[in-house]
Parts: C-alpha cells; structure tokens; sequence
C-alpha cells in the first residue's frame, strides 16, 4: 500500500465518515467524492457524501442519474451531524469560502487548489500543480491495485476531461496518466455525450446578458455581468466563453446572489488568476484559484445605487492587480 492511502486510512479512526465537497460541486468534484467513498468501501469504511447548495449542470445531474449516484445534501443531514464525526474534505479545504462549515471534525483534506489559509489535518493531499482532483483519487487506484468498475472509470474521466477543459487548461502529467489507463475501463459514447450537453435553452439567456453588458479594458481585460441568480458553473462556462476572443487574456464574469456578487475569473496570458483574484477582493470578499482559473465572493445586500459603485470597485480593483501583475513578470503593458 503507498504512503498517501497508508496515512489517508491511518487518519481515519471511525467505521463511518463524511466526503465533503465545496460549495455547488462540480464533475470534479463529484467524480472524486464518488471515487473515494468507492475506494473507501472496498477498505471497509462507509462514507457519506455531502454538499451545500445545489448540483448545477444538466450534464452533471445526467451522470448522476443515469449511473444512480446519490449524495446529500447538508440541509437534509443537519441535525444528525454530531461534534466528532469525521469529515474528508474533497476538491476543498477548511475555511474557503466556497466550503460550509459544519459540524464534525475536518481530518482530511484532498485538493489540487492552492492553499490560501492554513490548516491543521491528520492527512493532505494537496497538489495544485494537478489540473483535476479526480487525477489525485484516481492513482489511490491505479497505485495500490485496487479494483475500479466502469462506473467509477466513467466519473473519473469526465472529471478530469472537464476541469481541465478537455486537457486544454491546467494539465498535469498525472491527469494524462490516469485519463489514459481510464480510457479502456469506460464508455467514451457517454463522454462525448455528456461533454457536449451542457447549456439549456434558458442557459442562453444568461449569455445574451453577458454579451449585451460585455467591457473591454487595456485592449486585453473584460468584465461581463450574467444577471441576477445565474448558476455558477454557468458563470464559469460563461467566463470561458469570453476568454475565447481574440486579444481576451483576462475575463471577470459575475452575477449576483441574493447574499452577494458571485465571481468567475479565467486568464490565458500566463498570469496567476488565483492570486489575482485574492489580492483584488482582500478586505471585502474572498476569491483564490488556480494560474488559469478562479472565482471569487463578494457579500452584498445594498441597493442598485450601491451595486454599481460595488462594480466599479472591482473593475478598478481587478485592472490594478493585473497591472501590478504584468510589472512583476515584466509582461508589456
């Protein structure tokens, strides 16, 4: 058995524990909460996933429909979580926005973001050089010999191929690894199925607006706001969609929630987008990600008047950070 599922397990000290995801899981997310309470079973450990808010994707609803993945959610659960129950945090680390606090105890953390605020864990497995959590679940697999049925393949595979954008964003040696020895356990009909449903009718309607409210700034930068209540990961699908523009290095989109600004940031220059990010809303929101990706929060319950002088805020406080960025690299201005 290798040193990471040797010290994960050795971690683990009840016959019962609870895989959380971030906030609004994503196919990573879920294809790596999946695997690990799969990995965990075949180890003799009942686990249950859990997650706030909700499963945003019609693509990520179908896989979990069609294969009869069930997760729940922390709402329904609330009341039978007790002070020591433990929690493996999956694709999330303790105190990121992004993550519920809840009760129990965070004793595991396995992520490929960076780390913005330390924690204490029995076991991490954080590799932000990584462009897919599921890569990082997938090799406890592949390296200690474990079995993997199709099921598990086909999740795995779909979690990776969409955090890193179809191995065009943020690719890893491991995540070519693994997507190849997963290759021959799934069914790549649903893949190209899955990968090429992802936006409704409706969904368009998030695009028109952020379309029609688009800016350019510094010939290289846009902001575009998505409307009132878009889905997050329609927000990011959205921010990767400006992105693709010819002379767009740097795309912020945004909508707002009913407990504030929602934030999705993508950078194609070489910028460091998480750190961009962070520095831009320090002192009052939180954001963070990776080189190419990162999304950000922002609390807000003002008025129309207030919102506007909120936008401007983050604009000028986004063409800042990235200036200051650019001087850093010696990129031109």
């Amino acid at each position: 058995m290798t040193e990471y599922l040797t010290k994960l397990l050795q971690a683990i000290q009840k016959k019962h524990v609870y895989i959380q995801t971030h906030n609004f899981p994503d196919p990573d997310a879920i294809a790596s909460a999946y695997a690990l309470q799969q990995l965990l079973k075949y180890c003799e450990i009942e686990a249950t996933v859990c997650y706030q808010g909700r499963i945003e994707r019609f693509n990520t609803n179908c896989i979990m429909e069609r294969l009869g993945i069930s997760f729940m959610n922390l709402v329904d659960i609330d009341d039978a979580l007790q002070d020591d129950d433990e929690i493996i945090l999956v694709d999330a680390q303790k105190f990121n926005a992004n993550v519920e606090n809840i009760k129990g105890v965070e004793i595991a953390s396995i992520d490929h973001h960076p780390t913005y605020f330390q924690a204490d864990y029995r076991f991490s497995d954080i590799r932000p050089e990584v462009g897919a959590c599921a890569s990082i679940i997938a090799s406890y697999f592949f390296d200690n010999d474990i079995p993997m049925d199709s099921k598990t393949a086909l999740v795995l595979s779909f979690g990776i191929r969409s955090d890193t954008a179809k191995l065009s964003r943020g690719v890893s040696q491991l995540d070519m690894d693994m997507l190849c020895r997963l290759f021959s356990l799934c069914d790549g009909d649903t893949i190209y199925y899955l990968e090429n449903s992802e936006l409704e009718f409706n969904d368009l309607k998030a695009f028109a607006k952020a379309i029609e409210s688009i800016e350019l700034y510094d010939g290289d930068t846009t902001f575009a706001f998505a409307g009132e209540n878009c889905p997050e990961a329609l927000v990011a699908s959205i921010s990767d969609f400006l992105l693709s523009l010819i002379t767009v290095s740097f795309s912020v989109v945004y909508s707002r929630k009913e407990l504030g600004l929602k934030l999705s940031v993508r950078c194609s220059s070489g910028l460091d987008a998480g750190m961009i990010t962070a520095r831009a809303l320090a002192g009052f929101g939180s954001g963070g990600g990776h080189q190419v990706m990162a999304g950000g929060f922002v609390p807000f319950t003002g008025s129309r008047e207030e919102l506007i002088q909120l936008e401007q805020l983050l604009k000028d406080n986004f063409r800042r950070q990235i200036h200051l960025a650019k001087e850093e690299k010696d990129v031109p201005l």
